[in-house]
C-alpha cells in the first residue's frame, strides 16, 4: 500500500508541480524586469521567491502524500498496522503503541512525539522519542522529489522513494533496539489496543485530514521557511565583492566569498568522503532549521549561470539543476541518493529539538538526538558511498 502511496505521489504530482514551477518563474522574471537592480530586488526574487516558493512547488507531492495516509488511517488500516507490528517493536524493544507515532512521523515529527505521551513506560517514551527522528516525515519530500526527478529515471522514482522510508523504519527499529540494550534497558509492557471496524471513510473527512496537514505546509512556509530564506539571502548576500569584471564571474566570487561560502567550505574536509562539497555542506547546514530549506539553499547555489548559456537554455529547472550539479560539484545518482539518504537521517529541524527539550525537560537528550543522528548519517552515508563506488553503482 504504501510503495503504490509513493508511486502516485510522483506520476500524479509532477503535472502541476512543474505548473506551479513556472508559475514562481515567471513572477521572479517579471520583478527582475520591473525592478532596479539592488538589494530590494534581490531579496524578493533571490530571497523570498527562490525561497519561498521553491518549497510551496512541491505541494501537490505533499498534498498526496497527506492525501493517501489521511484515507489509510480512516479506514481503520494504520490502527491494524500498529497492531500487527507489535512482535517487531518488542524485538526491538519497543512497545506496540511505539508504532503509532513513527506512523504520524510520516507527516510530521513534532505531533508523533507529542503522540509518545501514550506510552506508561518512561523508557518506552523516551526511545520512542529517540528513534521517530528517523522516521522519514513530509518536510523531507521536496529534497527526494527534487534529487529524483533530476537523477533518476521515472520508472524507477517510486522504488527510490520507497527504500528511503523502509531505511528509515529499519534504522528506527535498529536504533531502538541499541539503546533498550545499552542505553536505557528494561522490559517492554504488553500491548492492549482495542481494533476499529474497517470502514470507508467520508470524502469529507478525507479531505479535511489532509488540508489541515498541508495548511501546517503552507504555514511553515509562510513563517519559518521565510524567515530563514532571508537569513540565507543575508548569509549569500555579505560580505558583497567588487563587480570589477563579468557578470558571472562576480555572482562566482560572491557565492564562494559569502559568509555561507566560508562556513561550507569550513565543514567540506568533514563532508569529502560522503561525495559532497561544500554547497552541499551549505545546504545540509541550512536543513538544520528546515529541511525543506536545502530544496531553496541547493537552488541558490546552483542557479549561477552564464548569461549567454541560460538564454539559450529550454530545459525544466530540475533538469537545469541536474546539469549544474554534474558539472560544479559532480553530482551522481549514487552521491543524489547519498545526500537523500543524509537528509533522511540527521536531525529533523530545529522544531524537533525544541519539542524534545520541552517532552524531557532538559538539553541532554535533545542535544544527544542531534549528536547521535548526525554521526549515525555520516557513517551511514560513508558506507553507502564507498559500497557504491566500489561496485560501480550509480557513478
Amino acid at each position: 500500500m504504501m510503495w503504490l502511496l509513493f508511486q502516485l505521489t510522483f506520476t500524479l504530482g509532477t503535472p502541476p508541480m512543474e505548473w506551479i514551477e513556472a508559475g514562481f518563474a515567471a513572477l521572479g522574471g517579471w520583478l527582475n524586469e520591473a525592478m532596479a537592480e539592488g538589494l530590494l530586488r534581490s531579496l524578493l526574487v533571490d530571497g523570498i521567491i527562490a525561497g519561498v516558493g521553491g518549497v510551496i512547488v512541491f505541494l501537490p507531492n505533499i498534498l498526496l502524500l497527506f492525501l493517501g495516509i489521511a484515507f489509510l488511517e480512516s479506514t481503520g488500516y494504520m490502527a491494524r498496522a500498529a497492531f500487527v507490528m507489535d512482535k517487531v517493536m518488542h524485538q526491538a524493544g519497543l512497545h506496540g503503541k511505539s508504532f503509532v507515532p513513527m506512523l504520524i512521523g510520516f507527516g510530521c515529527t513534532v505531533p508523533a512525539l507529542m503522540a509518545s505521551r501514550t506510552l506508561e513506560n518512561p523508557r518506552d517514551r523516551l526511545v520512542t522519542m529517540l528513534v521517530t527522528p528517523l522516521i522519514s516525515r513530509g518536510a523531507r519530500l521536496p529534497v527526494y522529489t527534487l534529487l529524483i526527478g533530476a537523477f533518476f529515471a521515472p520508472q524507477v522514482a517510486g522504488n527510490i522513494l520507497f527504500s528511503l522510508y523502509i531505511i528509515g523504519i529499519v534504522l528506527a527499529i535498529i536504533m531502538a533496539r541499541v539503546f533498550r540494550t545499552w542505553l536505557l534497558p528494561g522490559e517492554s509492557e504488553p500491548f492492549v489496543m482495542e481494533l476499529p471496524i474497517y470502514r470507508l471513510p467520508t470524502l469529507k473527512s478525507v479531505l479535511i485530514h489532509m488540508w489541515e496537514r498541508a495548511w501546517l505546509y503552507l504555514k511553515k512556509a509562510g513563517t519559518i521557511i521565510l524567515a530563514l530564506s532571508i537569513v540565507m539571502w543575508g548569509l549569500f548576500t555579505f560580505p558583497t565583492v567588487d563587480k570589477d569584471g563579468h557578470e558571472f564571474e562576480t555572482a562566482v566570487k560572491q557565492v564562494e566569498n559569502s559568509y555561507a561560502g566560508r562556513l561550507g567550505k569550513t565543514i567540506e574536509p568533514v563532508l569529502r568522503p560522503l561525495g559532497f562539497d561544500w554547497k552541499t555542506g551549505v545546504a545540509l547546514v541550512t536543513g538544520l532549521g528546515a529541511k525543506e530549506i536545502v530544496v531553496s539553499t541547493l537552488g541558490t547555489l546552483y542557479s549561477i549561470e552564464d548569461e549567454e548559456a541560460l538564454a539559450e537554455e529550454e530545459e525544466p529547472v530540475v533538469k537545469s539543476f541536474a546539469q549544474r550539479a554534474r558539472e560544479q560539484s559532480g553530482y551522481t545518482p549514487l552521491v543524489a541518493y547519498v545526500l537523500m539518504l543524509f537528509t533522511l537521517i540527521y536531525v529533523p529541524c530545529l522544531a524537533t529539538v525544541a519539542v524534545i527539550k520541552r517532552e524531557t525537560n532538559g538539553w541532554k537528550w535533545p542535544l544527544f538526538t542531534v549528536a547521535y543522528t548526525i554521526a549515525l548519517a555520516w557513517v551511514v552515508c560513508f558506507l553507502v558511498y564507498r559500497g557504491g563506488l566500489l561496485l560501480g553503482i550509480g557513478v
